[in-house]
């Protein structure tokens, strides 16, 4: 079999490496072509097994750019030759589109269509002229698959969408594999040293994530709490700045992306995000299997996510100080962080485990192609 990934980026954030995952546990049987419109962003690739045939075209249309019906069309030549189209997010909706418009015409096979949420420009509010854009470039697509329950819902009113092609599908991971603890030098470039805690996030280093915000909430922190950042992107610069300008530079770190972060997570005593927007963030989902407390904002599903242990640590979305608040009250007491913890890591076992999430979309990817995937 013969699948098309259309990203717009193919860095390492959770949408991408969910991807790779699904990509490694379909197997060899499968062989796929991944598009990433900004082409140097192309982290998510070294987590795909080395023995599948992944492939990185540089010749492909540009998935951005003006709609007009000429790169439309010259979009959907491209679509054909593959059993199965995956597009991903609003960077790859004129692919989805062009689907619509010419696939009658081009025999073009069928596309599964992927929304995980929004980056810094729809972060505080969906655009009118992209609502309108979805609703119409949606039209013939097999399957719109979304994670949250706040997605569910935009893609059944905003954009129009019909019950029967709206898929909610949780993220999932291998919670067995956070149970294990990490040793103190697992991380690259950065060890844990006797006496230091960790606050830890896990997220592509974008505007959207508010990275600068996170530091500021922080600053509260007792001297021996250190924030550690694991990702990587564009907003690397501005969160070091504004650690240097708190005077926090030696207790923020930001050793880089980390392929693995069940041998990552394990090291953090709290987890905290401090985005505009998220959905269902598989991030969370680590931090619960990690048996981590969790402060974050009320963005996306996060307070349906973890226990009712932990949703009074979901602040309003867009307040520093409650975060930093929630933070502080975290910070100073080790057997609140441990009982919330333990609760989020049984109820991350139960509910968010990848094999079920493999399963359903190993079913949602057979049902549009109408046949049995390996």
């Amino acid at each position: 079999m013969r699948f098309l990934h259309l990203h717009s980026s193919f860095h390492t954030g959770g949408k991408e490496l969910r991807a790779a995952k699904l990509i490694n546990a379909f197997g060899k049987q499968v062989t796929h072509t991944i598009v990433s419109a900004q082409p140097e962003a192309l982290g998510a690739a070294a987590v795909i097994d080395g023995t599948i045939d992944a492939r990185y075209p540089g010749d492909f249309p540009p998935l951005a750019g003006s709609p007009t019906p000429g790169r439309l069309q010259r979009l959907a030549r491209a679509l054909s030759g593959f059993d199965l189209v995956l597009t991903y997010n609003w960077g790859a909706m004129d692919a989805v589109m062009a689907h619509t418009l010419f696939g009658q015409k081009l025999a073009l096979p069928p596309l599964v269509h992927h929304e995980d949420g929004f980056n810094e420009d729809e972060a505080r509010g969906l655009k009118r002229s992209r609502n309108w854009y979805r609703r119409i470039a949606l039209g013939r697509a097999a399957a719109l698959v979304v994670p949250s329950q706040r997605l569910e819902a935009i893609a059944l009113g905003d954009w129009h969408q019909p019950r029967w092609r709206v898929q909610r599908i949780v993220n999932g991971i291998d919670t067995a594999a956070y149970r294990v603890k990490p040793r103190r030098d697992e991380l690259p470039r950065l060890i844990k040293r006797p006496g230091e805690l960790w606050l830890g996030t896990l997220a592509g280093l974008r505007p959207v994530k508010n990275l600068p915000g996170l530091v500021r909430a922080f600053a509260g922190l007792p001297e021996e709490w250190q924030l550690v950042i694991l990702g990587e992107g564009p907003e690397h610069e501005a969160i070091r700045a504004e650690a240097l300008r708190l005077d926090l530079a030696h207790r923020v770190h930001l050793p880089g992306f980390v392929a693995d972060p069940a041998k990552a997570a394990g090291l953090f005593d709290l987890f905290a995000l401090s985005s505009h927007s998220e959905q269902f963030p598989i991030s969370v989902v680590e931090a619960m299997a990690s048996g981590l407390a969790i402060a974050a904002p009320a963005v996306g599903d996060i307070a349906a996510m973890v226990t009712e242990a932990n949703r009074r640590f979901i602040v309003p979305a867009g307040d520093e100080a409650a975060l930093g608040a929630a933070l502080l009250e975290l910070g100073l007491d080790a057997g609140l962080r441990q009982s919330v913890g333990a609760a989020n890591r049984e109820k991350a076992r139960l509910e968010y485990d990848g094999d079920a999430m493999i399963a359903a979309y190993r079913a949602v990817y057979s049902g549009a192609m109408r046949r049995a995937m390996p």
